[in-house]
């Protein structure tokens, strides 16, 4: 099942997207839920096809906790190091930077290098806390696509990640919340990036999970062990190597097979 969060002629709804998971997306179906998707859902009977109302953030986390350097390749593209010397880390981005599918990733002036990092991410189903690894999908509603938007100067600049990663429009997710959790292969699954600049669309991340180096249950499994998760709350996975600077006018666009399309376009901040 997929759960989305959309706005609609008279307001906002959590919905159930149905349709072929081929079909166009303007073509599937916004099926309105009772409530929040952290109970059985319920329709209302009131629908809408997509192409008529506005997908938002599929969720309205507390907080997003993200795992950096994940993956080899991705460490010595940015930090030129081995991932032996730079272990992955756990940061947090704040709820304001969270957009959704198909708005603006806006960058201020003082952030003079921004890119990417197309990722997997879960979103938390129930307060969760000292998650055991094997037991990871009792705790997880399903699987959502982030942007970690990050502006690589600040990054360096400032020495933790705060800022650089938590600028407001830097976490978009969506489109929506696949809840089947037998959907994807997490030991065989592709992660892809495609940037438009100047009117051409280059792919730049082909990558696949099999690259992560601390693998789901142990990335829930720690993070729990430090915060208390509740419902909403995402937690991404790493980003693989590709990532690639992003200037007003682009498009970026983050595929992960099985779950969807998470497309932003990049503007300047006012």
């Amino acid at each position: 099942m997929r759960l989305g969060r959309i706005a609609h002629p008279e307001g906002i709804c959590f919905a159930i997207i149905d349709g072929p998971k081929d079909a166009p997306m303007e073509e599937l179906v916004a099926k309105e839920i009772s409530g929040t998707p952290f109970t059985p859902p319920e329709p209302t009977g009131r629908e809408w096809k997509l192409g008529e109302v506005r997908l938002l953030a599929p969720t309205l986390p507390t907080k997003v906790v993200a795992l950096g350097r994940n993956y080899a390749d991705h460490v010595a593209e940015v930090f030129k190091k081995s991932s032996d010397s730079l272990p992955p880390t756990i940061f947090l981005k704040p709820s304001t930077a969270v957009i959704g599918p198909n708005e603006a990733i806006k960058i201020p002036d003082y952030a003079t290098n921004v890119e990417f990092e197309g990722e997997l991410a879960v979103v938390i189903s129930k307060p969760s806390k000292n998650i055991k690894a094997e037991n990871w999908k009792d705790h997880v509603l399903g699987y959502t696509i982030c942007n970690d938007v990050s502006s690589r100067d600040l990054q360096f600049k400032d020495g933790q990640w705060a800022r650089a990663k938590g600028i407001d429009t830097f976490c978009p997710l969506g489109p929506w919340i696949e809840t089947d959790l037998e959907s994807l292969d997490l030991d065989d699954q592709k992660i892809n990036a495609y940037l438009t600049h100047d009117g051409s669309r280059e792919q730049k991340q082909d990558s696949n999970t099999d690259q992560m180096i601390v693998k789901m249950g142990g990335i829930l499994e720690e993070i729990s062990a430090a915060y208390t998760l509740l419902p909403g709350d995402v937690i991404t996975t790493g980003s693989p190597a590709g990532t690639a600077p992003m200037v007003p006018g682009d498009t970026i666009e983050v595929e992960i097979p099985g779950v969807g399309t998470l497309r932003n376009t990049i503007a300047r901040a006012q």
